[in-house]
């Protein structure tokens, strides 16, 4: 470490800094920051946005929350109490003791196997890995509650509008036109809702935040080297996922273990902006170079997906990340942005010029998809055709709505596919707990003094800026596993919050 230090490069490194500092640049982008962040704190729009609704703030002390918490908190309280009833002998016993530290290692577990879990290639992958591995973190809490009164569930935390919308997820299973298909799929519903009580239970201190977050940082670096082999060796140019017309000399799209690039690619949209805010927290330089030397591999392995739609994703996070985080550096940032647009490969800047252009098949391709999919919620506005895309391809098949060359497959829009799945009732309640746990986040970034949580929690709530926008033009849960990572990152955000808020336990 010291001979870096002492080394030319950290040297003209630390010149070049302090000749930033110096110069008319850094002021004039110092005073373009100040004018931001006035133009943030005066804004009619933007203060609303950041504001918590009325929903939002009577939540917690409402009597719904107070019995869902009892509810949750029942297996606990009787562990417990078991334990206060035994306690010379839970004591007593090696294997007791050895059960409750697992149990209070939870995060260190959950980072474990979210790190081994989503870099699973896809041929050997099971769905039902998702449900198992929650499943078996839930068991690991409850080793550590049995010997801790002031650990449970933390139900308050997930807020209403997630809780109503998992609740529509069981109402479209049930009502669903194709019941028996659905089933299947409200399995994957429930690994997901598990992932997300599980993530902000065992998240207790700002350590255990940063220990899941690096979980996510461990996929991206695997899969990210992966996809760069992957270009290494080549990869065949697929007609299904590109036109090869308008996009002449363009390589292969790689997809690392998630069988189709734009999976890969949303994928990263989600896990990239935890990556740079763990870069961007961690105290030790060793750490500072590991996630900036993964999030600089990710982002290239997010390049070669050759996915539009997640680079605007990727772009929109970004400027939400560089906005919640310090605002008076969105100038520079956009500068740095503009700067870097002629250094893309041109393979990439043809690609991104294709985007809007109606004459690309792949975009052309997607109208009849939108047009089947309202034809569906105008004969089922309210109930929506049934959880998962099978029901939906069924629903559709029957009554002969779609008029396409290529087979159905989903909606290539989040929000259209979640109303088809879902109904009114899913759609909205999704809807509002994005905007819920973004606006949350907003607020409390900006009311929380700088620590790890605080960089954490905007780089969460950037990835589901970035998904959002992503799901304009795809559908986000098209794979159960990336249903799971998005869950994930909405799970880090509300942890994140929870922490910024005072919400630490001993």
């Amino acid at each position: 470490m010291s001979a870096f230090r002492e080394s030319f490069l950290c040297r003209f490194c630390v010149w070049l800094y302090a000749a930033y500092l110096d110069s008319g640049l850094h002021r004039l982008l110092v005073r373009a920051g100040a004018w931001c962040n006035a133009q943030i704190d005066g804004s009619w729009i933007l203060k609303p946005l950041c504001r918590e609704g009325c929903v939002a703030r009577a939540w917690e002390g409402s009597v719904l929350c107070g019995f869902l918490s009892w509810l949750a908190g029942i297996p606990a309280a009787l562990l417990h109490w078991l334990y206060r009833v035994l306690q010379p002998t839970w004591d007593g016993s090696y294997a007791a003791r050895l059960v409750f530290a697992a149990g209070d290692a939870a995060p260190s577990a959950q980072f474990w196997l979210i790190a081994l879990l989503w870099i699973i290639p896809y041929d050997y992958w099971n769905n039902a890995y998702s449900m198992t591995a929650f499943a078996f973190l839930l068991l690991l809490f409850h080793a550590a509650v049995m010997h801790r009164a002031d650990c449970r569930l933390d139900i308050r935390s997930i807020g209403f509008y997630p809780l109503v919308f998992f609740g529509s997820i069981f109402l479209a299973a049930i009502y669903s036109s194709a019941r028996s298909l659905s089933m299947r799929f409200l399995v994957y519903h429930i690994s997901a809702a598990l992932c997300v009580l599980v993530t902000v239970s065992v998240v207790r201190r700002a350590e255990d935040l940063i220990r899941v977050a690096a979980g996510g940082g461990m996929c991206v670096l695997v899969s990210g080297l992966y996809a760069v082999l992957q270009r290494i060796q080549g990869v065949e140019v697929n007609k299904s996922y590109v036109d090869v017309e308008l996009n002449a000399g363009m390589p292969g799209r790689v997809f690392s273990f998630y069988q189709n690039p734009n999976a890969f690619a949303e994928v990263l949209v989600l896990l990239l902006p935890l990556v740079l805010a763990l870069a961007l927290c961690v105290r030790t330089l060793w750490g500072r170079v590991f996630f900036g030397g993964t999030f600089l591999v990710g982002c290239g392995a997010l390049l070669m997906t050759y996915s539009r739609a997640s680079w605007v994703g990727m772009a929109c996070a970004m400027v939400v990340m560089v906005f919640l985080w310090k605002p008076k550096l969105l100038p520079g940032f956009v500068v740095l942005c503009c700067l870097a647009v002629p250094l893309l490969p041109e393979t990439v800047w043809n690609r991104i010029l294709t985007i809007g252009n109606l004459s690309d098949s792949s975009t052309a391709s997607r109208f009849p998809l939108y047009q089947a999919a309202l034809k569906v919620i105008q004969v089922s506005p309210v109930a929506g055709a049934g959880l998962g895309t099978a029901a939906v391809q069924r629903f559709i098949k029957l009554r002969y709505l779609y008029r396409g060359s290529a087979p159905f497959v989903h909606a290539h829009n989040f929000y259209l596919q979640i109303w088809l799945e879902a109904g009114l009732l899913g759609v909205g309640s999704f809807v509002a707990s994005m905007l819920w746990n973004i606006k949350r986040a907003a607020h409390t970034v900006r009311h929380c003094g700088s620590s790890a949580a605080r960089t954490i929690t905007c780089g969460a709530a950037a990835a589901l800026c970035g998904s959002m926008v992503n799901g304009l033009a795809d559908y986000l849960w098209n794979y159960p596993r990336v249903m799971c990572i998005f869950w994930f990152t909405f799970a880090v955000a509300l942890a994140g919050v929870k922490i910024c808020r005072g919400g630490e336990m001993g």
